[in-house]
């Protein structure tokens, strides 16, 4: 509850640049407030990411790579990056065992802040996208914990989506 309190005020103490972010990034299912301003703090602006491969290369989200001559072979995740932006993302990504659908706290969560309909969009896609791919795997007998990472993973290329265009439209507001 104390953490929570001061998460708060962080928040409201922040630039409106990063405010906005923190808010936009709570559009998708599994992230509320305290995972936005985690992934915020960890990796400041996301716009200096050039793809959200280089995203997910920071974080440690990528596939460990043997290679020899012609054969390649992959193993787990590198774990080279931010690990404590891994383990956020591993919580947010376990929501998308659940059917898509925007109610209960997302939806009031999403009406209260001012999120762009193209950030909702692009919270939506997700959202489908995400649940579509943990059944997938599920299906196939994957370990949970692999399809929680995967999903992270994806989620991670997400947010970046969203957080850059949150971005674009924080500079276009302050332009004009």
């Amino acid at each position: 509850m104390k953490l929570e309190k001061a998460i708060d005020e962080a928040v409201r103490q922040a630039p409106p640049q990063i405010r906005a972010v923190i808010e936009a990034l709570q559009a998708p299912r599994g992230v509320a407030q305290t995972t936005a301003a985690t992934i915020v703090s960890e990796l400041g602006s996301l716009s200096r990411f050039p793809s959200p491969r280089k995203l997910m290369g920071y974080s440690g989200m990528v596939a460990r790579e043997y290679t020899s001559g012609n054969r390649v072979q992959r193993g787990g995740i590198t774990k080279t990056g931010n690990g404590h932006l891994r383990r956020v993302l591993g919580e947010a990504a376990w929501a998308y065992q659940h059917r898509p659908n925007v109610i209960g706290f997302l939806a009031r969560g999403q009406k209260s802040l001012a999120i762009s309909e193209e950030v909702k969009k692009i919270a939506w896609k997700a959202q489908q996208r995400l649940h579509k791919r943990y059944q997938a795997r599920s299906a196939r007998g994957k370990n949970k914990n692999q399809i929680v990472t995967a999903i992270g993973r994806e989620l991670l290329g997400f947010i970046w989506a969203i957080a850059l265009e949150t971005e674009k439209q924080q500079k276009l507001a302050n332009a004009a």
